[in-house]
């Protein structure tokens, strides 16, 4: 209940970025940690390198979580100030984050801002990318793609129907944006979506984007 009501209120003052008047559903977080999950499943060898973008008070995190593996390990990324002393008093009280503390660490900033080390191998987002400007979604998008190595995935949602239902009501600056975040995701899904999935028991419902991002092609030297 203390992580709901820090949610609903965080909703109330900040809902450009926290986008939401509930977390996530336990059924949209384990379609959001499907690939986490996969790893485990598939018995893949090697830790993994996991970036949690817009973990919130971790309804998602918990799911994640539960399915690492031992050597793998995770960062989150959280710009909201209460957010993030939320979630560092959870791996600090919470049994089962504390018994991966020594594996995570918490940014306090926007994605964006994230220097590069080893690419991530897998990058679940939880941001409202419908609340941003067109701009904003395709920097993000162009960022999680830098982010991750040739071939890792990206898990992210958009709420089922509310950009199409808000474009029909909008004036036209709005409908402008929104139409510039449809053409931001389309282009980023049309050439690499490889599964879509439909989750109906969230408030409200949820289709969830998994995406594969190619190898960047490297450019020659001239000789």
């Amino acid at each position: 209940m203390p992580g709901y009501r820090t949610f609903f209120r965080e909703f109330r003052r900040h809902f450009h970025t926290t986008g939401a008047v509930l977390p996530s559903s336990r059924f949209l977080a384990s379609a959001l940690a499907r690939y986490v999950r996969r790893g485990v499943e598939d018995d893949v060898s090697g830790g993994r390198r996991i970036l949690e973008v817009g973990p919130g008070t971790g309804s998602v995190t918990d799911r994640i979580v539960a399915a690492l593996r031992p050597d793998d390990r995770l960062d989150l990324v959280e710009v909201n100030d209460e957010f993030v002393a939320l979630l560092r008093g959870r791996f600090e009280t919470e049994a089962p984050l504390q018994a991966v503390a020594d594996r995570v660490r918490i940014f306090h900033q926007r994605v964006e801002e994230m220097q590069q080390e080893e690419p991530y191998d897998l990058v679940v987002s939880g941001l409202p990318l419908n609340n941003f400007s067109a701009e904003a979604v395709e920097q993000i998008l162009d960022v999680f793609a830098e982010l991750l190595r040739a071939g890792g995935r990206l898990s992210f949602f958009e709420y089922i129907g509310i950009r199409a239902m808000r474009t029909l009501v909008s004036g036209k600056a709005e409908r402008q944006r929104l139409r510039g975040i449809g053409a931001a995701l389309g282009s980023v899904l049309s050439r690499h979506e490889i599964r879509r999935q439909a989750v109906w028991m969230n408030v409200p419902p949820a289709w969830v984007h998994h995406v594969e991002f190619p190898p960047r092609p490297t450019r020659g030297v001239a000789p």
